[in-house]
């Protein structure tokens, strides 16, 4: 028996594969995080500047002035953005006549034009068929069934080009697709019209008092540049620096959780309020600004802060450890999952990432057993044992 035993302790891993960790895949929530430090800033302040170089036709405010959100700080000059903007919607109200011409005009003509085809071959046809029995009986001769037959192949070739034409000016036709597609971009220059125009106001992003005014009428701003400094009222505020890689993530208005330093484990709400146009070159960042609705008692001014933003949500997505992905950085990401008792390799298609998880978006399904990429190596075909099985955290 103990020689059964010793046996069957070495022989173990030879027919069942060695032991090795592995993770399965979990099917819930996922959460994307930007994290990042800073310092607590009360009362706040917010760096107002222009996103585009311009000429400041009115600065209609003045330092120490209390001013309302979306209250209009520094107006540029904007004549062309103006006329570009009225040019981008006549070219919209152009495109959409061109398209409701296509319901109104074109398509019923060219219904029309198809019966009308349609009532000529039948006619021609008959002729022909007439022509032929009046041959076949010898009462005319063969030059007029040509001529008939040439005439039926007219009447057909009409026909097919008039439903080629009927075809291409309905909703799935390319004349139709085609004016449906200039309509679409059209409006997208309307809509960049307007954003450059927008871009030549510049409003308050919050109730609050102007401490700082460095900006006169005639000035040529530039973005990058603190034109005015906003003290929202009772508002406090973080101020930390954003990797520029992660500058593509950001956006006004999203969500973020964040503790002190000095006060590990209690986190608090707070909000995007404000993204600096201007990259710091020596650092490579980013200054964001986030607003505390209900700041805890216990935030001091300059206390260090950790904040962990929240740019993207899954709800119901597959997700899988980042331990078990292989290549991840490359354009053919793969794993190592045991099948059948077997190390296959699959190819994967990743979606959003986690903190510690990422989106799987094919090549896995839920009961998948997969094997980290780092650890015990196995080659693949060879025999393993999954026997502990790692649960990755699809939260954050």
């Amino acid at each position: 028996m103990l020689l059964l035993a010793v046996l069957a302790y070495f022989l173990a891993p030879l027919v069942l594969g060695v032991s090795v960790k592995a993770f399965q895949l979990q099917r819930g929530e996922l959460i994307q995080t930007v994290v990042a430090s800073g310092r607590i800033e009360t009362p706040a302040r917010v760096d107002v500047g222009s996103q585009v170089i311009g000429r400041v036709a009115a600065v209609p405010v003045r330092e120490g002035q209390t001013v309302k959100s979306g209250q209009l700080l520094i107006e540029l000059e904007a004549s062309d953005e103006k006329a570009a903007l009225e040019q981008a919607a006549a070219a919209v109200r152009q495109a959409e006549v061109k398209l409701r011409q296509f319901h109104e005009q074109t398509q019923p003509m060219a219904e029309q034009a198809l019966r009308q085809a349609q009532v000529t071959l039948l006619n021609v046809q008959k002729q022909y068929d007439r022509q032929r029995e009046l041959v076949a009986q010898g009462f005319i001769g063969k030059a007029q069934l040509d001529d008939a037959q040439r005439n039926l192949d007219i009447a057909k070739s009409q026909y097919s080009s008039v439903q080629l034409q009927l075809q291409s000016v309905m909703p799935k036709g390319s004349d139709y697709q085609l004016a449906s597609a200039a309509l679409e971009q059209v409006r997208a220059n309307l809509h960049a019209a307007q954003a450059r125009l927008n871009h030549s106001k510049i409003t308050a992003v919050a109730d609050g008092v102007l401490i700082l005014r460095d900006v006169e009428r005639g000035d040529t701003v530039q973005p990058g540049k603190v034109l005015m400094v906003l003290s929202p009222l009772g508002l406090t505020q973080l101020l930390v620096q954003i990797d520029e890689k992660n500058l593509r993530y950001l956006q006004l208005g999203q969500l973020a959780l964040a503790q002190a330093d000095a006060y590990p484990g209690q986190k608090f709400k707070a909000q995007v309020a404000f993204i600096n146009p201007g990259i710091n070159a020596q650092r490579g960042s980013v200054d964001v600004k986030l607003t505390v609705a209900e700041p805890p008692a216990f935030l001091k001014q300059d206390m260090t802060v950790s904040v962990e933003i929240e740019v993207a949500r899954r709800k119901d997505t597959l997700s899988l450890n980042v331990e078990a992905i292989r290549d991840a950085a490359s354009s053919e990401p793969w794993v190592m999952l045991v099948e059948h008792g077997k190390a296959v390799r699959r190819a994967v298609k990743l979606g959003m990432p986690g903190d510690k998880s990422i989106e799987i978006l094919s090549g896995l399904k839920e009961t998948d057993v997969v094997l980290p990429a780092t650890g015990v190596a196995v080659a693949e075909g060879k025999r393993v044992r999954a026997d502990v099985v790692e649960k990755p955290v699809a939260m954050r």
